[in-house]
């Protein structure tokens, strides 16, 4: 009796902890539309989704339109490069 009640408590940890991790396959397919819909419109389009699949990954957000907006997504806005430029698109 006592193994079934620790089976069950293992069991139902797992289910509510796999509750609230976010799926990392449905972020990227997120990305890689918004993405997409983002860098339409963009000059150098493959460097363009690199960069924003990148930031899209860290905030988890993806300003709307093909410029612009991005106080939409403040970590977004706000991700810098190396040489302290906007990182992302």
């Amino acid at each position: 009796m006592k193994r079934l009640f620790v089976a069950f408590l293992l069991i139902f940890a797992l289910l509510l902890s796999n509750s609230f991790i976010e799926p990392t396959m449905g972020v990227s397919v997120y990305c890689a539309r918004e993405c997409k819909a983002r860098c339409a419109k963009a000059g150098v389009r493959d460097r363009c989704l690199r960069y924003c699949k990148i930031c899209c990954g860290k905030c988890k957000c993806v300003p709307s339109g093909t410029h612009g907006n991005k106080h939409q997504c403040p970590c977004y806005r706000d991700m810098k490069n190396s040489k302290g430029k906007a990182k992302c698109p």
